[in-house]
């Protein structure tokens, strides 16, 4: 019964992508893996300032029930207006996770008479969404707004709602999307646009705001989904869209409905985070000069704080990988499915906090390995 399975994972292990939980890195490495953009998860100060905050409160560690029972603390209700007020949005919801709130989204919104048209490389949290609504689905090449325009003039009227799928960093590559290109589609196609800002809230923007900050176009934007679980150094997630679609999703969501609500503690900290974004502002001109410096000395174009170093070969990869962490640097490899085949590479995620010196040693390590 078990021959099966067994198959599988050889097969995994033959071609160098059978994966394994690995430990917590050593502290003594530096951690280029980590979606700690700004440094705040480790930050001291804001620890104690938190839970100097709720000395005279007690805040539970645990909701115990769903939203839709007794779940849903007064401490959602705080954490969405503030979100929603901040994006000058109608309404907030939030998820527990980033891929909860994508799956979750997604399957709800888009029905079977509609088209999901999504970039090529984006998220497994989105791609599962999208192959558990009851949508047609049809994918543009990554980052290719042509081939997008094109098949919204070949399709877009054989359909009643079609949704335009991006993400505004991406995960895997570290490039950007073209918002003003996916906005002026959406307007003159009269579509839906769904963006995924995980690696950008936080991290990017004069009020950390994400992509659509610096690009003036959050208004724009029918769904904005970010994640607390990156630079904002928390958990969950969340989306920013009309109240119509917000009363929608609580009751056809199946990743909010049939789960257990986040532990108000978690909302507090999540909330205490958000407000600070705008103070957070240094930390983020910081990063984006580390970044723009590191990817340099990679010889590529600076993009953003994830920088991906591809090898193509897994097992050339996994070896530049177990170099660089005997020398001090923790940087796991990439491989199929997550990238496609033929793609491994290293992910540089770059930390507000870290130095020029520190990384300085990489570039070394690299061309000594090639």
């Amino acid at each position: 019964m078990e021959s099966r399975f067994n198959t599988k994972l050889d097969e995994l292990k033959a071609t160098g992508n059978f994966r394994i939980l690995p430990e917590q890195p050593d502290s003594a490495l530096l951690n280029l893996s980590s979606n700690d953009y700004l440094g705040l998860s480790e930050d001291e100060n804001l620890y104690h300032e938190f839970l100097d905050s709720l000395s005279k409160k007690r805040l539970s560690f645990t909701a115990s029930s769903s939203r839709l029972l007794s779940g849903n603390s007064v401490e959602y209700g705080q954490l969405e207006n503030l979100i929603a007020s901040t994006y000058e949005k109608e309404s907030c919801l939030l998820y527990n996770s980033g891929y909860h709130a994508n799956v979750g989204i997604i399957s709800a919104l888009a029905g079977k008479n509609d088209l999901i048209v999504s970039d090529k490389f984006i998220h497994a949290s989105l791609i599962d969404g999208v192959r558990l609504s009851k949508a047609q689905v049809m994918r543009y090449r990554h980052l290719d707004h042509d081939h997008l325009e094109n098949i919204l003039a070949s399709h877009r009227d054989e359909y009643d709602q079609v949704f335009i799928l991006s993400e505004s960093i991406f995960s895997m590559d570290g490039d950007l999307a073209d918002l003003e290109k996916l906005v002026e589609l959406k307007q003159k196609f009269n579509c839906f646009l769904y963006l995924d800002e995980a690696h950008a809230v936080g991290a990017v923007g004069q009020m950390g705001l994400g992509l659509a900050e610096t690009s003036g176009l959050i208004s724009e934007i029918d769904f904005i989904v970010g994640t607390f679980g990156k630079a904002l150094a928390s958990v969950g997630a969340f989306v920013c869209c009309k109240k119509l679609f917000k009363d929608y999703l609580v009751n056809h969501s199946r990743t909010l409905i049939y789960t257990t609500a986040l532990p108000p503690v978690n909302l507090a900290w999540s909330k205490f985070i958000f407000e600070r974004l705008p103070d957070f502002q240094s930390l983020r001109k910081g990063l984006k000069n580390l970044s723009d410096q590191f990817a340099r000395q990679l010889g590529q174009i600076p993009q953003s704080h994830i920088i991906p170093f591809i090898i193509g070969a897994n097992e050339a990869t996994i070896a530049q990988s177990k170099s660089l962490k005997a020398n001090g640097f923790h940087v796991l490899p990439i491989r199929y499915p997550t990238v496609l085949q033929g793609t491994a590479r290293l992910r540089f995620s770059l930390n507000a906090k870290m130095t020029k010196e520190q990384l300085q040693p990489i570039i070394k390590l690299l061309k000594e390995n090639e």
